[in-house]
């Protein structure tokens, strides 16, 4: 099977190999130094790349940081969009369940990087705010599987699906970097069992 890239153009292609080349030091160097140490001299060194030619792509470390930061979260999107579609309580729970296990685990599994994230949204504004976007997609993405377990007389009906979701997401957020900085403080299991309880037993009928 011919791979899409080499059907493009020769200038494409290239254009595509030097922003991967860019992405992949980009991330060994971030790493390496953390986000506040790595400098896009450093980045653009490590590429192999010309400093003219880098800056066409991305005009900071912040925005090259922030689309590592976008591949890494659509990991977690594919889990926040998995199909939720439960026909009684129980179900939900176990759906919801094994969505926070896959959540946390991902978080551990690329727990390196995510350590970088959290030092980055404390010192960059660009990259706090694509977090806060980042926070909002998800969220109304819970907001819609709450209104579908309501329609279906599973939740409460008087519960405001966007708000339930905000704090859902938060606590969820609140743990998982709780697991990624503080990796022993708490077992996995514990928190797992104790959000889904809290979450179902306040939003389930």
């Amino acid at each position: 099977m011919t791979n899409s890239i080499d059907q493009l153009p020769a200038r494409q292609q290239q254009a595509l190999k030097t922003r991967s080349r860019l992405l992949k030091a980009g991330k060994e160097i971030f790493l390496e130094n953390g986000f506040q140490k790595a400098t896009i001299s450093q980045i653009i060194k490590k590429a192999k790349t010309g400093y003219g030619t880098a800056y066409v792509y991305f005009k900071n470390k912040d925005e090259l940081f922030i689309t590592l930061m976008e591949d890494l979260m659509n990991q977690f999107y594919e889990v926040a969009e998995m199909p939720f579609k439960p026909q009684t309580k129980d179900e939900a729970y176990e759906n919801i369940k094994k969505q926070v296990r896959l959540f946390l685990q991902l978080a551990l599994d690329e727990q390196d990087m995510m350590k970088v994230v959290k030092e980055a949204i404390g010192v960059s504004p660009e990259i706090d705010h694509k977090w806060y976007m980042i926070r909002e997609r998800f969220i109304e993405r819970i907001s819609v599987d709450i209104r579908y377990a309501q329609v279906q007389k599973l939740a409460k009906q008087h519960l405001d699906p966007s708000l339930t979701a905000r704090g859902w997401f938060y606590s969820n957020e609140m743990f998982m970097w709780e697991l990624v900085m503080n990796e022993d403080k708490y077992k996995m299991d514990d928190v797992i069992v104790n959000l889904t309880s809290m979450y179902t037993g306040g939003l389930y009928e």
